[in-house]
């Protein structure tokens, strides 16, 4: 962000966003700003981050999968041996945060910028596109300024 004014703006919309995931205004301030952080940092949009969340998760930030995926962003364990520590908390909001995006930007940057395929190799679904479709939906509907 580029002023307080405009982060809190920010802030304040997405909020309101995601107020049909999350009840409580100070829970979603937080996730908000702990989302933002680790986007930003992994050079992802914030916004791109919410609706992976949504698509994984709903915001469940105890969401475990059939397959083991922990977590917001529903993180494999694995991944505590190649990005992590083995004594990692993947249900832990900032760590699993951190993870799911270092991970997106890693396929990312693997599949030289595109979007769709990146999804689908951080969903385990490379060759289709329903997953990524998906996101797209729920960050065109839910989390977009366009």
């Amino acid at each position: 962000m580029t002023d307080r004014f405009e982060a809190e703006v920010w802030l304040m919309d997405m909020s309101q966003r995601m107020k049909l995931f999350i009840a409580d205004p100070q829970k979603r301030i937080q996730l908000l700003q702990m989302v933002h952080r680790e986007a930003s940092h992994a050079k992802l949009p914030p916004e791109l981050v919410l609706a992976l969340i949504q698509t994984e998760s709903s915001f469940d930030r105890f969401a475990v999968s059939s397959a083991g995926a922990q977590g917001l962003m529903q993180i494999m364990p694995f991944w505590k041996d190649v990005i992590g520590q083995p004594d990692d908390n993947l249900i832990d909001i900032k760590t699993n945060l951190r993870y799911g995006s270092t991970i997106l930007n890693r396929y990312l940057e693997r599949e030289s910028g595109n979007l769709t395929r990146a999804l689908a190799r951080y969903n385990g679904s490379l060759g289709q596109t329903w997953y990524p479709e998906r996101v797209f939906e729920n960050w065109h509907r839910h989390w977009r300024n366009d």
